[in-house]
């Protein structure tokens, strides 16, 4: 019984240690009546049971603009850089957040404000 209490105390602070998914870069280029947003996303990906698998652009007032679903842990490249396309923003918004979400601590983590020109 202490075997199985110790392994899973391991277990989960393994899990717990790699935190939340932060962004630590983005940009937004405007193209024709939506913009094209690029994350860098940085965390401490353990594989495929805790791993960064999302990121969004939403407005200060928490409105969800675009989400880029990632489909797979970044164990060995990190940080990571991804793009998305197609993301619509109304005229009144001069500036966005992004933030990142992972599979264990949901979103979280530092946001990377964008001003858009």
């Amino acid at each position: 019984m202490k075997r199985l209490v110790a392994a899973s105390l391991m277990f989960l602070a393994g899990t717990t240690w790699a935190g939340k998914a932060d962004v630590v870069n983005a940009t937004a280029t405007k193209s024709g009546e939506s913009y094209r947003f690029s994350a860098t996303v940085a965390h401490a990906d353990k594989g495929w049971d805790h791993y960064a698998d999302a990121w969004r652009v939403v407005t200060a007032e928490g409105e969800v603009l675009g989400t880029r679903v990632l489909h797979h842990p970044h164990v060995n490249e990190q940080p990571f850089t991804r793009s998305l396309s197609g993301v619509m923003i109304p005229d009144d918004i001069a500036e966005v957040n992004v933030e990142a979400h992972d599979s264990l601590h949901g979103w979280g983590g530092k946001q990377f404000k964008v001003t858009l020109k």
